[in-house]
């Protein structure tokens, strides 16, 4: 099989798969967005906290 048609099997079995996806509706794409906005803001603020405690414990120990 030359390249010309391995690359023509490619393109077709590409556009037959893309065919099958289901794609998220506008809402669908909000809701994620917001979640991970959310979780991720959620997840820097717990960092940010932790971090300020173990550095105000580690500040304790070394000035003691």
């Amino acid at each position: 099989m030359n390249i010309v048609a391995s690359i023509k099997n490619y393109l077709i079995g590409s556009y037959a798969e893309m065919k099958k996806v289901t794609w998220p509706t506008k809402q669908q794409t909000i809701n994620y967005s917001l979640l991970v906005i959310g979780l991720s803001i959620g997840m820097a603020v717990f960092f940010a906290v932790l971090d300020y405690v173990f550095n105000l414990g580690i500040t304790t120990l070394i000035t003691k």
